[in-house]
């Protein structure tokens, strides 16, 4: 069940909501416990219930696994159990997520015929995973200290962070469903909540589903771009998945807080970013988190001098770009942040500095080049994408410019329809990436109103709900739950 859909809005949520402060009015707290777990189960396997069985496993195994940490007090053992309990998570996770992507690579390599078996990869499960790693770290460091299964299982199946996060660690979550303050209705944080979870609504539906199509039509349709058009597509996608994430990250944190919790901030203006840390600072925060204490510190970090940290730069993004995906261009995708990272260090240990309008150009567009490779379903769309963005594939300009500017067609500019395989009217294309600049740069991130006056934005938000209420009946795809 996605957020954006008329279920969710005007089903279940409101259904959850008040049957979970009913119960908690009849001091009946287990019971509310057990129906939000019960709730975001149903949320889970609304797209397909066959999986249910699968998280329900999942969670069990490592809350087993969890609570045996507390048993076990040779330090030995205990690493090993933390080992093996690592492994078998990334095992599942890898038996979904990397068998086909193994197994074609294998075929490839030694001529073999093996038939990939298409597994469909459960919602989630990359979060899922990664939430209860950092849970079984947590309680190998005796930092968990309830063990309740049931409190458990709401942690990570807690249906506003399920299928795309945040990463939470227990510590963040759980002390505020025990805060006895919690279970009463709070206005303000309804009143919140709706309006948060409103703008990311829009962000979803009216912003990123418009990009979607031409992002779609570029990447997936078109046989090749011309230099706007390849640009029109680039662009589109890094505005389809800036909003379509926030979006989400906002419609997470609002409808979260109208049950009182209060998620992690995951996600703050990255596109106003003026170095690739920066960036990595701003963009699935909840995520970067992760890498650093799990993957990048255990590796050494920068304790073990420069050449060394440089590999375990390079090593952790190129990490961070499997998570997202199985494939080459994931991969490559991850392995360009990471030479990013290493370049910025090195160009900081210099001393070095650079306007930051510059700089913010050449961040932005850097990260905008490299969406395209994590966009592109094979290396040909993204070679076809990249050869248009550097003029390979020829410049046409809008057909209007014909009288003015014939003189160029003698530099092998053409005239026509300028976007013509991305989007049937130019104009439309142009105002919306300049209102997406203009969103992304000139205003402040949603975070910001978390404690802002509601009653400022009352008409502007019930404007934009409407809005959304329309387009919520056409087609909608959310982009990052599949990671």
């Amino acid at each position: 069940m996605l957020f954006s859909s008329y279920e969710f809005i005007f089903v279940f949520l409101p259904i959850t909501f008040f049957v979970y402060f009913y119960l908690n009015n009849k001091r009946l707290t287990t019971a509310s416990i057990a129906f939000l777990v019960f709730a975001s189960l149903v949320f889970y396997g609304w797209w397909n219930p066959v999986y249910l069985p699968l998280i329900l496993t999942s969670m069990l195994f490592n809350f087993v696994i969890g609570k045996s940490f507390v048993e076990v007090h040779d330090a030995i053992k205990k690493k090993t159990l933390l080992v093996f309990a690592v492994i078998s998570n990334l095992s599942l996770l890898g038996y979904f997520k990397y068998t086909d992507f193994l197994l074609d690579n294998f075929n490839g390599i030694f001529g073999a015929n093996v038939p990939l078996p298409h597994i469909i990869l459960p919602l989630g499960i990359s979060f899922f995973t990664f939430t209860q790693i950092a849970y079984l770290v947590d309680c190998y460091k005796d930092k968990v200290k309830e063990y309740n299964f049931v409190r458990y299982a709401l942690f990570v199946t807690y249906f506003p962070h399920l299928l795309a996060g945040p990463i939470l660690h227990h510590s963040e979550m759980m002390p505020q469903f025990a805060n006895i303050r919690n279970k009463t209705k709070n206005y303000k944080n309804i009143a919140t909540g709706l309006f948060i979870f409103s703008i990311g609504l829009f962000k979803k539906v009216v912003i990123a589903d418009t990009f979607s199509v031409w992002a779609t039509a570029g990447f997936d349709t078109a046989t090749t771009l011309s230099l706007f058009e390849a640009w029109a597509t680039s662009l589109s996608y890094t505005f389809q998945l800036y909003f379509d994430f926030s979006g989400y990250t906002d419609m997470a944190i609002g409808a979260s807080l109208m049950f009182n919790i209060k998620l992690p901030i995951n996600f703050n203006s990255p596109y106003k970013a003026l170095d690739i840390q920066d960036f990595w600072r701003r963009w699935h925060m909840t995520l970067s988190r992760f890498l650093k204490d799990y993957i990048y510190i255990p590796l050494g970090g920068n304790r073990q001098g420069e050449f060394r940290t440089y590999i375990n730069l390079l090593a952790t993004f190129i990490l961070g770009g499997l998570w997202h995906g199985a494939g080459w261009t994931f991969i490559f995708w991850g392995t360009l942040h990471g030479l990013a990272l290493m370049i910025h260090r090195v160009w900081k240990s210099f001393g070095f500095s650079m306007n930051k309008y510059l700089v913010w150009f050449i961040t932005f567009n850097f990260v905008n080049i490299a969406w395209v490779f994590f966009r592109a379903k094979e290396w040909d769309d993204a070679i076809k994408v990249i050869k248009g963005m550097v003029g390979l594939n020829g410049i046409v300009l809008p057909e209007v410019l014909r009288n003015k500017l014939s003189f160029l067609e003698t530099y092998n500019i053409s005239f026509g329809g300028a976007v013509a395989n991305v989007a049937s009217d130019i104009k439309i294309v142009v105002v919306m990436m300049i209102v997406a600049f203009v969103l992304v740069v000139g205003f402040k991130n949603t975070n910001s109103l978390l404690d802002a006056k509601i009653s400022k934005y009352l008409y502007f938000v019930v404007f934009c709900f409407g809005i959304c209420l329309i387009k919520l009946s056409g087609p909608s795809e959310f982009l990052y739950f599949r990671f």
